[in-house]
């Protein structure tokens, strides 16, 4: 007899199958992509902000001239800097959302599995021990 339900992993629940898998474990592209675009502009957004307090006073104090200068040498570190967690933002967002997606599914799908039997567990940490 067949098992209709879908085949996971008994240690962390996550799916064994790439039908599984594509379907209900990941975020929709849209919704990835969504994030992708907020993380981006928050993280460039509040990279900018920091980088403008932090690196400006210091190079006002260390170049004497018009604000122009202090702009024209303060600005390229604070863009870099903001360009750096606009990326490492708009990828970590999509990330989490995943992770949280995915953590859900797990948590919502293990209460269905299987108990492992005891048999099968000690077997399991038998082939596993390094002696």
């Amino acid at each position: 007899m067949e098992d209709s339900k879908p085949l996971r992993c008994s240690h962390c629940a996550g799916p064994l199958s790439k039908e599984l898998e594509t379907s209900r474990w990941t975020v929709a592209p849209f919704i990835r992509d969504s994030f992708s675009m907020i993380g981006t502009a928050v993280g460039g957004t509040a990279g900018a902000f920091y980088g403008f307090n932090h690196v400006m006073p210091i190079v006002q104090r260390r170049i004497k001239g018009p604000m122009w200068v202090h702009f024209l040498v303060g600005a390229p570190p604070v863009m870099v800097f903001s360009s750096a967690c606009a990326g490492l933002a708009g990828g970590a967002v999509p990330a989490l959302a995943q992770l949280v997606s995915s953590s859900y599914h797990a948590a919502v799908s293990s209460s269905s599995l299987p108990p492992v039997s005891e048999e099968e567990q000690m077997h399991k940490t038998r082939s596993s021990s390094p002696l």
